[in-house]
């Protein structure tokens, strides 16, 4: 049964459909808030980021190739862009799984949080995938109040995102 909510025909994982929940925020929304967890114990808000730029990065899930390159680009990016900007990668996985792989990569510039507990995130955001319960590859720009600037959900799990083009959103706010 597919309620309002369920959006199917959007996004494919290897050419198989997949159905994201809830609805994209458009650009010059305010932000959905979120409480994502840090750790089993400790939680993050999207008031914690107040009076930052954000560029929230999304991926299914960090042990995989793809989203591995795609969380090492914006760690890679974040000295460049400044104090001024968050960038935060969410992903299902559990908080502990996250912490080893940022430790083995050697990821320190980034803040990553997980959605493993309800997918609240994943359907504010509408890019929480109904059949695997995970996230849809996704980038989203947060001005400092809070105001959706930018929005990419990729219709096929396996491709990156455009990069250079979140990159440039961020940018347009510094």
């Amino acid at each position: 049964m597919q309620t309002t909510n369920e959006r199917s025909g959007v996004a494919t994982v290897k050419g198989k459909p997949l159905t994201l929940l809830g609805a994209v925020p458009r650009i010059g929304d305010v932000a959905p808030p979120f409480t994502l967890a840090k750790s089993l114990f400790e939680t993050a808000t999207l008031h914690d980021f107040s009076g930052k730029i954000k560029l929230i990065s999304v991926v299914p899930s960090i042990d995989t190739g793809v989203c591995d390159a795609q969380t090492r680009k914006w760690n890679e990016s974040a000295a460049a862009l400044g104090p001024s900007v968050s960038i935060i990668t969410v992903s299902a996985d559990l908080p502990m799984a996250q912490a080893r792989w940022c430790g083995a990569a050697g990821i320190s510039s980034i803040t990553m949080l997980s959605d493993y507990k309800d997918g609240s995130f994943g359907e504010a955001y509408g890019v929480r995938i109904k059949e695997l319960h995970l996230l849809m590859r996704s980038v989203f720009v947060i001005d400092k109040n809070d105001r959706i600037t930018y929005t990419e959900v990729l219709s096929e799990m396996t491709e990156h995102p455009n990069y250079e083009h979140a990159l440039n959103a961020v940018r347009t706010l510094l």
